[in-house]
């Protein structure tokens, strides 16, 4: 991880991707898949992830929301959107915030780029780099 980003963290505690995302590792993810069946796979991947607890799941919205405790104690707030794009692609962002003041020294970065990194490896297959 970069200082910048590490300086970021000392001020931020939450963190967002979406297409227009500076940082290219925060860009929305894109899957060959209708919305239903990337909705599957996202929730059986994420029911899987290890340190990561799944709250609540809204299908008609398309949001999973998570909750993951840091090695500090913190707790994180996570939500994983799927959005439709067409009827064969879908979209997957990904909100993360940490509970209580202060910054979060990177954890919510780190934590957005090990779930794309979990959901790249079990959808490979479908990766897309957009519509």
């Amino acid at each position: 991880m970069s200082l910048k980003r590490s300086l970021i963290g000392l001020l931020r505690s939450h963190e967002l991707t979406g297409d227009k995302a500076k940082d290219p590792l925060l860009k929305s993810h894109y899957y060959k898949l209708s919305r239903e069946k990337a909705w599957e796979e996202v929730v059986s991947t994420l029911k899987k992830m290890q340190g990561y607890k799944v709250l609540h799941e809204v299908q008609n919205v398309g949001e999973i929301v998570l909750e993951r405790r840091t090695v500090t104690g913190r707790t994180m707030d996570i939500t994983v959107s799927v959005i439709n794009v067409n009827p064969v692609t879908a979209a997957v962002d990904i909100y993360s915030a940490s509970r209580g003041s202060f910054g979060d020294l990177g954890s919510n970065y780190r934590t957005i780029l090990d779930i794309y990194r979990t959901l790249d490896k079990k959808l490979a297959q479908y990766k897309t780099t957009g519509v």
